[in-house]
């Protein structure tokens, strides 16, 4: 069979099986960064606590899931948030059974190891806003919350977002680790075209191609929201 009817949309070719790859994994980043952003914004926020307890756990977590390898993240998740739902289930309805997707699991394992890296660039960002911001809106009769809501988040927003573009593009590539866990990913498709037709360097060039192509449309849209959040910064100066 010719390369290019490999990778066609229709009987006999893998074209349908890597889009619905392909989508999974945008999905599954997309499902991800609201979520690792939120987790990464308490942590960092927590590090800066008074409260010493506080800043111990946002140091241990991150130490803790910088520290261990992303595929090992994804296993403990997977696994062991199966047992532990399963057990605490028991407790309430015994020998009913339940079981974890592979899609949420995968989210939160990237998930949390995202939020451990990003809430070290959100510290950074805090840390380049002065105290005296902080000051001015006490001074106007700004509670805390929405000093942070109106007044530090877009700074931080700004400051944080080349640090948060470079996650994004690590995330979308760390997908690919979902498919040890039987998601169907374009790593995981791929895989299987691969096993299949007995072409190992075609279809893992044309999965090479698909994440280049996503991490191109990505960093245009992060040039996109740069400009965007440095435009009122550059006519204030």
């Amino acid at each position: 069979m010719d390369l290019i009817d490999l990778i066609s949309f229709g009987p006999g070719g893998w074209g349908n099986a890597l889009a619905a790859g392909t989508w999974l994994t945008i999905r599954l980043a997309v499902a991800t960064l609201p979520f690792g952003l939120v987790l990464g914004l308490a942590i960092a926020q927590s590090k800066r606590s008074n409260s010493r307890l506080l800043r111990a756990f946002g140091n241990l977590y991150t130490t803790v899931f910088r520290g261990l390898p992303e595929l090992l993240t994804i296993f403990i998740v997977y696994f062991g948030g199966q047992i532990l739902l399963q057990k605490l289930v028991n407790l309430v309805a015994p020998g009913q059974t339940v079981a974890i997707s592979g899609f949420v699991s995968g989210m939160v394992a990237l998930g949390v190891v995202f939020s451990a890296y990003a809430s070290e660039v959100f510290l950074g960002a805090f840390n380049g806003i002065g105290r005296g911001q902080w000051e001015a809106s006490k001074a106007l009769g700004l509670r805390p919350f929405p000093t942070l809501r109106l007044v530090i988040l877009p700074q931080l927003i700004r400051l944080a977002l080349p640090g948060l573009a470079n996650l994004w593009l690590i995330l979308l590539k760390d997908t690919s680790l979902v498919s040890v866990i039987a998601l169907d990913d374009l790593m995981r498709m791929t895989g299987i075209a691969v096993r299949v037709t007995k072409q190992p360097f075609f279809f893992f060039g044309v999965a090479c191609l698909i994440y280049l192509a996503m991490s191109m449309i990505s960093s245009i849209g992060i040039t996109a929201i740069e400009r965007r959040a440095e435009r009122g910064h550059r006519r204030a100066a």
